[in-house]
């Protein structure tokens, strides 16, 4: 009897599927380990442990290239099966690359060589672009092509960064890793700009769509890839001021778009404000980063984190729920476990960006003791809908 390819994938254990199985629960897993093991590296309880380049590096590379890329990784291989129509990677494929970004992460860890870790993260962002290009340009898929610039500067700047640390040069590996968050907000400027406006209208029932703008979308877009390329070549180090004009722009713009897609009846569906709210933090950031720039915060802390814990995880928190939720059948429904966790973020998001100012030493312990919890609640909702087959039967 001939197998058919539907009985080919249910052979198939369930967690490698799809690529946004592995990538969501190992990446979320390690998001939940490497903030904590930062703040006690960072008050002297780790000094008989140092990962490669030290803690600093470790902390700012692999929260960027390891957890944030862990995570957009898992979303582009699953959704580009939807936008081309075509098999994405999974079974003994997708294994053999998630194997390479889990060694990258042990061999960073571990203080491997420096050619290593090199290697490893090169071969990992190589692959990914490869199988996303080859889906893209096969099924015409321009709308998409942005997707495949973006995974290109962002092999570019880990590959600045990596020459920052061999080269003893500091500046370079600082620009790198801002470059790499910029890219890492356009990525959320495109897909955001999609899927929010969209899952809006979808859960709150909306008859019309939610107003869009093409000129916006794209100046938005432009901007924020502008923002990372001024920063990879090195030019952003000589703009000073002027680099406030950018940022008070995006600032501007995404509030402007955010308003537009807000509905008050959001805040009846933890999947829709848990979005609007990591975008929102979006704003914020951006205009932290224009206060920074003019001189008038001392320090880019609050702007940096206000973006990645603020904006970036936050969004990847609210998202890897949803899409996890509806990739293997469920309802589009928050568990208990799943709605603490999105107010316990957020409340760590507070903690980091403001509750230091008053206090460094609880503002810390407290924004990391929230991330742990609120990541743990989120794991153990999550691993065995992550780990199952879907419960309608089909495969994926």
């Amino acid at each position: 009897m001939q197998i058919t390819d539907r009985q080919q994938e249910l052979t198939i254990t369930p967690i490698w599927r799809l690529a946004f199985r592995p990538f969501f629960l190992f990446g979320m897993g390690f998001a939940a380990l490497a903030v904590p093991l930062w703040v006690l590296a960072l008050n002297g309880y780790l000094a008989d442990f140092t990962p490669a380049s030290g803690w600093l590096n470790w902390h700012q590379h692999e929260l960027i290239f390891g957890f944030a890329l862990a995570i957009i990784s898992g979303f582009l291989l699953t959704a580009v099966q939807a936008w081309t129509g075509q098999p994405s990677l999974s079974g003994q494929p997708l294994l053999s690359l998630f194997a390479i970004w889990l060694v990258a992460r042990g061999a960073w860890l571990l203080n491997a060589p420096l050619v290593w870790l090199v290697a490893l993260d090169s071969l990992f962002m190589l692959a990914l672009l490869l199988q996303m290009s080859l889906l893209l340009i096969s099924a015409k898929q321009r709308r998409n092509y942005p997707v495949l610039l973006i995974l290109l500067l962002l092999l570019a700047a880990n590959s600045s960064f990596m020459w920052g640390i061999s080269h003893d040069q500091p500046a370079l590996v600082q620009q790198s890793s801002y470059a790499g968050l910029w890219l890492i907000a356009a990525m959320i400027t495109l897909i955001g700009g999609r899927v929010i406006p969209f899952f809006t209208q979808r859960g709150l029932a909306l008859t019309q769509a939610l107003p869009r703008s093409a000129g916006l979308d794209n100046a938005l877009l432009i901007l924020t890839l502008g923002l990372g390329l001024l920063y990879l070549s090195g030019i952003a180090a000589v703009l000073g001021r002027y680099l406030a004009l950018i940022w008070l722009l995006l600032a501007v713009g995404h509030g402007y778009r955010l308003a537009r897609w807000y509905r008050s009846a959001i805040w009846r569906v933890p999947l829709l404000w848990s979005l609007q709210l990591a975008y929102g933090w979006l704003v914020i950031a951006c205009g932290l980063f224009a206060l920074w720039q003019v001189g008038w915060m001392a320090s880019p802390s609050s702007a940096v984190h206000a973006f990645t814990v603020g904006a970036m995880s936050n969004m990847i928190l609210a998202m890897v729920a949803r899409v996890s939720l509806g990739h293997t059948g469920r309802p589009l429904q928050l568990g208990r476990l799943t709605l603490v966790s999105l107010v316990l973020f957020n409340l760590a998001v507070i903690a980091r960006v403001l509750v230091i100012h008053w206090d460094y030493a609880i503002g810390l312990w407290l924004a990391s003791a929230l991330w742990l919890l609120a990541l743990g609640l989120w794991f153990i909702q999550y691993l065995p809908i992550l780990t199952r087959a879907r419960v309608d039967g089909h495969p994926g």
